[in-house]
């Protein structure tokens, strides 16, 4: 019998889990600076919204020579780490790394700690995506040596991160200590995606521990949060995951619902990846019923 861990290895959608459900949103605009980046930026975040992914990495581009031609770190470092955003969503993982050299190779700008801790944390959650471990490991402790300051806004993703380079570890126990010390901070803070990501992985931990009723419950809570947010890539996610608890608790109609779903989710987006994944587990549930129960052992 395939033990949980290594079922949730075994298709690609779970492991998408372990680089999205920590990745901090997209920075904000930069609250003052020159007006063209500040339109830049906001015409990128629209093409993003709109899951025109080239569109918004276009504008980030343009928001981005601007704020260079002025010495404006801030609106550097927003941007910068909004385009690695986009280019991984787009499997462009070199120009991802390109774009968030511009705040981690500091060269004469001076960038704020805050900043630098987003930028080590997108380097981390970039490499967690390549199975770049040891790399992603690094890249998230740098971002805590950032992040020392009591109002870091990304404290509660890097124990986020923390916990699912854990549980890659194979350290689901170590998983779930920071998955809750993640949904501490950013319920203190407020910040409900961070809150979504940290139930969406105390959910992941639950199904590696075989617990598909307490998996359910955190992934509901995280499908409630990413409804509230409009966030359809974490919603894709909360119901790929409640997939997976229905499978763990036996039941395929419930399985197949929450695939179905998840694929309406992602068509919806344009997500043609997300869709492809979506069928491909619904495609593997046919086959299943299809094949007619397994043939008795041999005497």
């Amino acid at each position: 019998m395939q033990s949980p861990t290594f079922a949730l290895r075994a298709a690609a959608p779970a492991l998408a889990f372990i680089a999205a459900c920590g990745a901090p949103p997209p920075a904000s605009a930069p609250p003052s600076g020159d007006a063209s980046v500040i339109a830049a930026n906001r015409r990128a975040d629209a093409y993003l919204r709109s899951a025109n992914l080239e569109g918004a990495a276009r504008y980030y581009q343009e928001a981005i020579r601007l704020a260079q031609s002025v010495e404006d770190p801030e609106g550097i470092a927003a941007n910068a780490i909004n385009l690695s955003i986009v280019y991984q969503r787009l499997g462009r993982h070199d120009e991802a790394r390109a774009s968030l050299a511009q705040v981690l190779d500091r060269g004469q700008l001076k960038f704020s700690a805050d900043q630098l801790a987003r930028a080590a944390l997108r380097r981390s959650v970039l490499d967690l995506d390549d199975r770049r471990v040891a790399s992603a490991r690094e890249w998230l402790e740098r971002a805590a040596a950032h992040c020392r300051q009591r109002d870091c806004s990304v404290s509660g993703a890097i124990q986020n991160v923390r916990g699912q380079l854990a549980l890659e570890s194979g350290r689901p126990d170590l998983a779930a200590t920071s998955a809750k010390a993640a949904l501490s901070a950013s319920r203190a803070s407020g910040d409900r995606p961070e809150t979504a990501n940290a139930l969406r992985l105390l959910g992941i931990v639950a199904m590696h521990t075989g617990d598909a009723a307490a998996a359910s419950g955190y992934l509901e809570e995280a499908l409630a949060l990413d409804r509230e947010l409009a966030a359809p890539r974490k919603i894709y996610l909360d119901l790929i995951g409640l997939g997976r608890a229905s499978a763990l608790k036996g039941d395929r109609g419930a399985e197949r619902a929450f695939y179905e779903r998840a694929r309406a989710v992602s068509e919806a987006d344009r997500d043609a990846d997300g869709a492809a994944q979506a069928r491909t587990l619904i495609d593997g549930l046919d086959n299943k019923l299809h094949a007619g129960p397994p043939a008795p052992p041999p005497r």
